[in-house]
């Protein structure tokens, strides 16, 4: 791993919760990320669309299936059932402390049995101005992975660690199933690449 690699990746993303003890359980019985995903405490007002998703990539549709299915089982809420689309196969839940996560493939058939494997953590923030937000980024030694003019950005990362992507509020929101209305804290901090917060309002904070 290059040190630009290293000063720029998400190395864990820190949910807050108004109930840590029960947030950690669900997290261990429905994704099992480990040291990635953390949660403390946190009695910060929110209401409403807290501006970012946390998503989930398998290979198929089958291994789609079986993390829904954990999320549900634990205590999620359902928000878009799994179904096929024109990009892939997915579905969006609610964990029971608010953050919105989204399971995907991009493949539409399974080509073998399901593993529940995940292949990659995404963190896709919802901005006001995807073109300055990427321009921040940029300018902190972000590296841009793909690029889709003024809707959506995705950075390189190291391997093993939370991707970082930027979409557009509105289209975050409805692509998770909820209205993009919402206020108070986001109840997130990204930990990995220093401290500072972004033009939206989201906190990072110097890996260990």
């Amino acid at each position: 791993m290059t040190s630009t690699e290293a000063t720029t990746s998400i190395d864990t993303v820190t949910l807050g919760a108004t109930d840590p003890a029960a947030a950690e359980r669900f997290y261990a019985d429905a994704f099992g990320l480990g040291p990635l995903l953390r949660v403390r405490a946190s009695q910060e007002p929110t209401t409403g669309f807290r501006g970012y998703t946390l998503s989930l990539t398998t290979s198929q549709p089958a291994d789609v299936d079986v993390l829904v299915d954990a999320a549900l089982a634990a205590g999620a809420t359902s928000l878009k059932p799994a179904a096929r689309s024109l990009w892939g196969y997915g579905g969006a839940v609610q964990a029971p402390d608010g953050a919105i996560w989204t399971i995907a493939s991009s493949k539409k058939k399974d080509t073998g049995p399901a593993t529940g494997r995940v292949d990659d953590v995404v963190l896709l923030l919802g901005v006001a101005d995807v073109v300055a937000s990427k321009r921040f980024y940029v300018e902190r030694g972000f590296a841009v992975g793909k690029s889709f003019g003024r809707m959506y950005v995705e950075f390189a990362s190291a391997p093993g660690a939370v991707k970082l992507a930027l979409y557009r509020r509105r289209a975050l929101a409805k692509n998770a199933g909820v209205s993009p209305e919402g206020t108070g804290s986001h109840r997130i901090a990204i930990g990995g690449a220093g401290s500072f917060t972004d033009p939206d309002g989201f906190a990072w904070e110097a890996g260990e």
